[in-house]
């Protein structure tokens, strides 16, 4: 069954590049990012897995555990390690989960039969804190994934998950945000001193610092 945002992200145990870990206490109170790949040793997830090994400064920062998933053995993802490590300048320092049962992939529905019946696609779950998926997106095998865009996402959902605001389009952090239409004028004119009222429905205010 394929899972829905505010789905609780379902618990597993797996072996990774990193060790056995138990998912939802992997992840203990921290944001998680999990994505999938069909195979190891393909061209565009190699990119990619170095790409997130690059980026894991800035998913640290914000308190982001990323986790990999190929259906594929521990055995291969090691020797795919050394490719990624040798081709994108960067070591994995993070799990790379190994799935040959698809326990996972069948749970986070990661595999779809109008793609192929035996690979996971290219998935990403981002799921917060409470275990809720707070985001779903599938990628086609030949595009590779935006993770600037993932981390832009991240900067949202958390923004939003500690205020009354949404974020506009093409939002970076930093830009203004709007008022959820769920605030009155009264209080959004205490909580958000000089906001700007464009209509009734869309008001804008400067993102708070905290």
């Amino acid at each position: 069954m394929a899972i829905r945002l505010g789905d609780t992200a379902p618990d597993f145990t797996a072996e990774t590049t990193a060790g056995e870990i138990k998912w939802h206490e992997y992840l203990g109170d921290s944001w998680g990012i999990l994505f999938s790949h069909p195979k190891d040793y393909t061209p565009v997830c190699t990119t990619e897995l170095g790409e997130v090994a690059r980026l894991k400064p800035e998913f640290d920062k914000r308190n982001v555990k990323v986790a990999g998933l190929s259906v594929d053995p521990i055995e291969d993802h090691r020797g795919w390690a050394g490719d990624i490590e040798e081709t994108q300048g960067t070591a994995l320092n993070y799990p790379l989960i190994a799935d040959p049962s698809r326990k996972v992939a069948d749970l986070y529905d990661m595999i779809h039969p109008n793609a192929d019946n035996t690979l996971t696609v290219r998935s990403v779950f981002i799921i917060a804190p409470d275990k809720k998926v707070k985001l779903t997106l599938t990628y086609p095998a030949s595009t590779g994934r935006n993770f600037n865009e993932i981390l832009r996402v991240l900067d949202s959902l958390q923004l939003t998950a500690k205020h009354s605001l949404a974020t506009p389009v093409n939002w970076t952090s930093g830009d203004r945000v709007i008022i959820a239409p769920s605030v009155s004028n009264e209080q959004a004119a205490e909580r958000f001193p000089g906001y700007e009222t464009v209509k009734p429905y869309l008001r804008y205010t400067d993102q708070p610092k905290d």
